[in-house]
């Protein structure tokens, strides 16, 4: 489930929404951590043929030699330890989409390989006489800036081209604080419901602005695993002094590095919005979007319309701009 209603996230959902129905493959661009993933699960799920099998390979996790038996497929007899037929990642996703995560890892020997396959449509498993046709749409990621990699030389143009026939980019949390509240929300509640935990109230007001400074090299995965820890340690998310604890323990044992390989994100202001002004504002904003319509501004936040109500009296009652109070 994609959670937010910043810009930014707004912008990845009019992309799926323009680009699933079509037969083009599509590029997905963010750091680790965004959830690529999810976005290519819209893209199968919105497409033309969502009955169709929708199939992940980690290309990033599995050296060449097996990336090829993955993709392809390998008869008996193939290799040493093929003692048996094996259908390929390719043929099982026929009709419908192949994942490529992690695609800018792949070496330059098997970017060969995997351009013949897209622009031919035909995989010849390892060890078969026969080609097989396969018709799929591919969905490709990458943390990884490839348009430089392609500038040195570390990534095939034509490969490049074949796979971003579409690119989406995801905004990394640290762009879209707006939409911190939110997804803590979404990973509380899905942690209770995981765990067999009681529902609690929503994190404290100190808790969030602690969440906020935090730079989030991890992106929405990370903030999902620092919830997650929370409600088993403490049981709910209203202790500072846990989530600072946690914070540090991450930054200590090196997970507190933002990638490397995507252009750098513009610099966030001098003096930025305190988190519940900065909420206020992107409320207000949903809320005259769509004409005042509460219930659908609480649907596209992605809260319930009863904390909607309460957020909005907040605002009436502390905020410099003032809006309507609650529908009856």
């Amino acid at each position: 489930m994609i959670v937010g209603s910043h810009p930014g996230i707004v912008e990845v959902y009019k992309a799926v929404a323009r680009v699933a129905p079509l037969r083009v493959p599509v590029l997905v661009l963010g750091e680790t951590g965004t959830g690529k993933e999810l976005i290519a699960r819209a893209l199968h799920r919105f497409g033309g043929r969502p009955e169709g099998p929708f199939v992940v390979v980690h290309c990033g996790a599995i050296p060449d030699p097996l990336l090829e038996s993955e993709l392809f497929g390998h008869r008996r007899g193939a290799f040493t330890d093929a003692v048996r037929d094996r259908r390929g990642a390719l043929p099982a996703a026929h009709g419908g989409t192949i994942f490529l995560d992690e695609i800018g890892e792949i070496s330059a020997a098997f970017q060969v390989k995997l351009l013949r396959v897209l622009e031919d449509g035909v995989v010849t498993p390892l060890g078969a006489e026969k080609a097989e046709a396969v018709d799929v749409r591919a969905v490709a990621a990458t943390n990884r800036n490839l348009r430089e990699m392609v500038t040195a030389g570390r990534f095939r143009q034509d490969l490049y081209y074949r796979l971003a026939g579409y690119e989406i980019r995801i905004p990394p949390l640290r762009e879209r604080l707006s939409d911190l509240p939110a997804l803590v929300e979404h990973f509380q509640r899905r942690a209770e419901k995981d765990l067999g935990l009681p529902p609690k109230a929503g994190p404290s007001r100190g808790v969030l602005d602690r969440l906020a400074a935090h730079p989030w090299p991890g992106n929405v995965r990370e903030l999902a695993h620092i919830v997650r820890r929370l409600m088993i340690d403490t049981g709910g998310l209203d202790d500072e002094a846990a989530v600072e604890r946690l914070l540090m323990q991450e930054k200590r044992e090196g997970t507190d590095q933002v990638s490397e390989f995507l252009p750098p994100s513009p610099p966030l202001p001098s003096t930025p919005l305190p988190l519940e002004e900065a909420e206020r504002r992107h409320i207000l904003s949903v809320l005259e979007s769509t004409g005042g319509n509460k219930s659908e501004a609480a649907r596209i936040l992605g809260i319930e319309r009863k904390t909607l109500a309460r957020k909005l009296k907040r605002s009436h009652t502390t905020g410099p701009e003032r809006t309507g109070g609650e529908e009856p």
